[in-house]
């Protein structure tokens, strides 16, 4: 049996901690003037997924914990978004009008227009549920639906990282936040009791997490054996021993 004032913790840090998490990379930008390196698709995953899953909460009153974590996510990202908007690099795709993607999506000039794009969802979620909440398999799609795509929430900012070829602008932190938090979370899954939908997608976007935590690691790895050694002539044995299969800076 878990005590009492453990729960009451563990209830406070799964509300507030998530939307923490991003606190240290929206100062990061600030501080720089800068968002490059930060995939605002990450925004969009977060904000779409916790607006679903509070119609979800809807129509299955899970823990109030997690509804209250959803809402504090909105706020945390709408504000994040905001900052990433206004510290944009001058060459972003927005402001060159060069977006390949359909209608612009999640690259649009303004933030009003994303905020319009969000209401609209809201809109047409809200009409959605009042036709079909009475059937269980609608309100289970949503669950699903909603922790499905917050699962995916690492991979937009893994392209981001593969395309620019560095890992600048994104914060450590962020990624350290990503693994504990889904790995706290997924226990608080399974001792709660959740919804199915809540530890499957849990274990998946640990998983996740756990891979570009691997991959990111091992591109500060390459970077350090392949710039470092060009600057120390005495590093080249121990690169020789260690980093030999690793491939060699141009």
């Amino acid at each position: 049996m878990v005590p009492s004032w453990l729960s009451l913790l563990a209830s406070i840090g799964m509300a507030v901690g998530p939307p923490l998490v991003y606190a240290d990379q929206a100062v990061s930008i600030v501080r720089k003037k800068d968002s490059t390196g930060f995939s605002r698709d990450v925004c969009a995953i977060l904000l779409i997924a916790n607006i679903t899953r509070c119609f979800f909460w809807l129509g299955n009153h899970f823990e109030f914990t997690l509804l209250l974590q959803s809402i504090l996510m909105i706020l945390a990202q709408l504000a994040l978004l905001y900052i990433c908007i206004h510290y944009r690099p001058r060459l972003s795709s927005e402001n060159l009008g060069i977006s390949t993607r359909p209608l612009s999506f999640w690259q649009w000039g303004t933030y009003s227009q994303y905020i319009e794009f969000l209401a609209g969802y809201i809109l047409c979620l809200a009409i959605l549920f009042l036709i079909f909440s009475r059937f269980s398999v609608f309100v289970s799609l949503l669950g699903f639906a909603a922790l499905g795509l917050e699962s995916t929430l690492p991979i937009p900012q893994l392209i981001s990282n593969y395309k620019q070829r560095s890992l600048y602008g994104f914060r450590a932190s962020t990624l350290i936040g990503w693994v504990g938090g889904d790995s706290f979370k997924t226990v608080y899954f399974f001792l709660q009791q959740s919804p199915l939908q809540f530890k499957v997608c849990a274990i998946f976007q640990l998983s996740i997490d756990l891979c570009e935590c691997s991959l990111n690691f091992c591109g500060q790895y390459l970077i350090f054996c392949t710039t470092f050694r060009h600057h120390h002539p005495t590093f080249l044995l121990w690169y020789t021993s260690t980093c030999r299969y690793l491939p060699r800076g141009r």
